[in-house]
């Protein structure tokens, strides 16, 4: 029982509840604790003068308030009671058990009746010290709450159970044993507290001290007082009112209060809600009976997780032991090899220097017996062996010149320790996150015939080997840069096909893939080299076959979507390589079938001579609006390309490509337009803001036009006015120059005023804003016009 004692003590003082009252909360508190934490509020704010002015606002009205004012302060550590704009704060405390409670704003005046007997202060607010609800009181005060008599039953029987000594209820820190029991205060006092708080003097000298055990006893023999009405004093309850939920006494019901009310005999309720309270508490039994399971369930976790700590760490310790045996041994072995190096270098240099040694003092005896004959007078004797002596001379110079002052060695060790692979795989030693229960997946074969590029799209697709037995949780889809870097993932997850959007056009990427399950991951795929659309600055080519010239018109209204099987065709090239170090097998795609579908012609059938330029065909880009990022109120039609709006406001729609790279020119034709709006058109950055015009914000570079003249905009800035306007049937063009950085408008394919912006740089999506009375329809795949060609070409 003693887990029970925090629900039996009061929140305010932190002692057991002494003549507990029961809150509207639920909530319990101890009669003179409540009274000690009332607020009086302002007399000319109360309810009672608010319904005196014809206010019409109810008492539940002003807890309402009062509610919503306290829940506003109350994590601060200040609340306003009473809900009037003009009450006074008051800093809340903590009592023992740590719940806020608030002071009264001034001590209660001095009194000596009972707390239950003293008048309570007009106005007064009690704050529920534990859910901080606030309750203005009424004339009745404090004797308008029940008392919760079944609380009290429950703290005597609580008391009576603990065999322990009876302590001093009055001690502040560390209770003493008390020492006796006064039964008209109900307390037990230790000889100190006695002495102060219980002097045997004045009212006080009339009561009755007894031993702690005696009290004990006379406690529990006293009956139990009976619960009487809050508002008849002198009547028992005797019914209970089912909609109130509350015991009435006969005399409420002859008054009426109840009278619409269900009301059911006391008795029969209190068996009702005696067995419904059981059954609850036998689904909490089961749920701490669970509780209590798995408590014990983790405390047996934690002696196994030490235990399995211990087994692991000497496992660790031996493994790290047994690599650093490992690496004395190959030290050892290596010593070896430099001992044996250095001892040959010893021994060939030691032999040359006696060699060089002997035949030095050869060549010093023959210069000292050459100077010697010199020095003789007798011509025919030295004559005679001037010859010979010649020969010696050269022919031992000529020994000294063949490589013999040359060192057969060198100082240098020609050993070079390559540590690097340890060093990366020491550095590489980590732990396994799964003990291997079964093997990885096998490595995915890329599906070539499946894979392919469009505009500045890829899509891949693999599969695992057809003999593979272990199954895999996922896959890990992997690209470069573009420019030869790092890989970095762009997919991880179940499926066996992904295309990728957003690359840099004329860039080379390469791609790769590996399959995970619960064991580990697999090694890569062969390495796949994709090859995204050319941009306009790229090589003229032609076509080593005819193509019909009357087809090309059709890829103008007819775009590819970036779609998934998207097949290799003239406006979307996918060429790419399949790589297996270190050697390189090459296969391309480009434009390899004229039959694949939508090409409704045989090439034997006739021949043409007309070659097609294929920068005219890869240099541009196929895109549609994307309804993905549009706005809400944008409504799109015709396969994505025609737009227009359901709002009278400006809604923002991109394209589905964007571009980084290149030369790239569009259209957008005006189905509909009843020359008040003012369209925008242009780039922007995929986290544009979609709710008002482009070029509000920094995020969108656009030119707005009216039927009779344009502007450009970017972060709000209005620019170059210029004259001419558009009608229903315009056509406006956009040409963004990522080489040369700038952006340029046309109306009817006339530019419209100078560039309108420089230094643009980064990732743009084609974009426009629009509202209901505007329509237009997006053209793609188009060449850039050939005088800005030209004039590019001069430049």
């Amino acid at each position: 029982m003693e887990e029970m004692e925090e629900e039996l003590k009061c929140p305010v003082c932190g002692s057991f509840y002494r003549e507990p009252i029961i809150l509207p909360c639920s909530h319990n508190l101890c009669q003179a604790c409540a009274r000690n934490i009332l607020v009086q509020t302002p007399e000319s704010e109360s309810p009672q003068s608010h319904r005196a002015a014809g206010s019409g606002v109810s008492d539940y009205d002003y807890l309402d308030l009062d509610k919503m004012s306290l829940y506003s302060e109350a994590d601060s550590g200040y609340g306003s009671y009473g809900g009037f704009a003009s009450a006074p704060t008051t800093p809340c405390q903590k009592s023992p058990n740590g719940v806020r409670v608030f002071p009264p704003a001034m001590p209660p005046p001095a009194t000596h009746l009972s707390p239950a007997l003293a008048p309570v202060p007009r106005n007064s607010c009690i704050t529920c010290p534990q859910c901080h609800r606030s309750l203005i009181l009424d004339d009745r005060g404090l004797r308008g709450f029940p008392k919760n008599r079944v609380l009290e039953g429950v703290i005597d029987r609580y008391q009576q159970s603990k065999a322990a000594a009876l302590k001093c209820q009055l001690c502040e820190k560390a209770p003493k044993e008390a020492t006796v029991m006064c039964e008209q205060c109900d307390v037990f006092y230790c000889d100190p507290c006695r002495l102060r708080c219980h002097p045997p003097r004045g009212p006080l000298a009339k009561h009755r001290l007894v031993p702690p055990a005696q009290g004990r006893v006379s406690r529990r023999l006293s009956p139990r007082k009976v619960s009487t009405c809050t508002d008849h004093e002198l009547e028992n309850h005797s019914m209970y009112c089912v909609q109130c939920k509350m015991p009435v006494c006969y005399q409420c019901l002859e008054e009426g209060k109840h009278s619409s009310h269900e009301v059911k005999a006391l008795g029969a309720m209190w068996k009702l809600h005696k067995s419904q309270l059981s059954q609850a508490l036998n689904g909490l039994s089961d749920r701490a009976k669970e509780a209590k399971e798995f408590l014990v369930q983790l405390r047996n976790m934690v002696q196994q997780i030490q235990e399995n700590s211990v087994e692991f760490e000497a496992c660790l310790v031996a493994q790290c032991d047994a690599l650093i045996d490992a690496l004395n041994r190959r030290k050892a072995q290596l010593l070896a090899r430099v001992n044996k190096e250095h001892e040959h270098k010893l021994k060939v240099v030691r032999d040359q220097i006696s060699h060089c040694t002997v035949k030095l003092r050869q060549t010093t005896g023959l210069m000292e017996y050459c100077l010697e004959v010199i020095k003789e007078n007798d011509p025919s004797g030295f004559l005679q062996i001037s010859d010979a002596l010649i020969r010696r001379v050269h022919l031992t110079e000529d020994q000294w010149g063949k490589g013999t002052l040359t060192p057969r060695m060198t100082t240098d060790f020609d050993l070079s320790l390559d540590n690097s692979p340890l060093l990366q795989s020491i550095h590489q030693l980590d732990f396994v996150q799964v003990k291997a229960s079964s093997p990885v997946p096998a490595t995915p074969i890329l599906q070539l015939e499946e894979c392919c590029t469009h505009n500045n799209s890829a899509t891949l697709s693999w599969k695992q080997p057809p003999l593979s037995t272990v199954p895999a949780d996922g896959y890990i889809l992997e690209l470069d840069d573009g420019n030869g870097g790092q890989f970095r993932e762009v997919y991880v997850g179940k499926e066996t096909m992904c295309t990728v959007d957003g690359l840099h056009f004329n860039s080379t990427y390469n791609a790769r893939v590996k399959a995970f399950n619960k064991t580990g991951v697999s090694p890569y795929s062969k390495t796949l080299v994709l090859q995204t659309s050319e941009d306009t600055d790229s090589e003229e080519q032609t076509l080593p076959f005819p193509v019909p010239s009357e087809r090309l018109p059709l890829r103008r209204m007819s775009p590819f979507s970036s779609t998934l099987n998207l097949q290799p065709s003239f406006p979307g090239r996918s060429y790419f390589d399949f790589r297996s170090s270190p050697h390189q097998l090459s296969l391309h795609s480009s434009l390899q079938s004229l039959n694949a579908p939508g090409c409704n012609f045989e090439t034997q059938s006739a021949p043409y001579s007309q070659l097609v330029d294929i920068k005219k065909l890869l240099a541009v880009a196929w895109f549609a609006f994307d309804p993905g990022s549009a706005h809400s109120d944008i409504i799109l039609s015709n396969d994505n390309l025609t737009v227009t709006c359901s709002s009278y406001d400006d809604r923002v729609v991109l394209g589905k490509t964007g571009f980084s790279k290149g030369i790239h020119y569009w259209e957008l034709t005006v189905d509909r337009y009843d020359n008040h709006p003012d369209p925008a058109f242009g780039v922007a950055r995929m986290d544009v803001m979609k709710d008002v015009m482009l070029g509000k914000d920094d995020k969108a570079w656009a030119m707005y036009v009216d039927n009779n003249r344009s502007w450009f905009m970017h972060n709000n800035s209005h620019t170059n006015r210029t004259e001419g306007g558009i009608t229903k049937g315009a056509t406006i063009g956009v040409l963004l120059d990522l080489n040369r950085k700038n952006l340029t408008f046309f109306i009817n394919d006339e530019q419209q005023g100078p560039i309108a912006f420089d230094n643009v740089e980064g990732l743009f999506f084609p974009a426009v804003s629009l509202n209901r009375n505007v329509q237009v329809t997006l053209h793609t795949g188009l060449p850039v016009p050939d005088f800005y060609s030209s004039r590019a070409s001069i430049a």
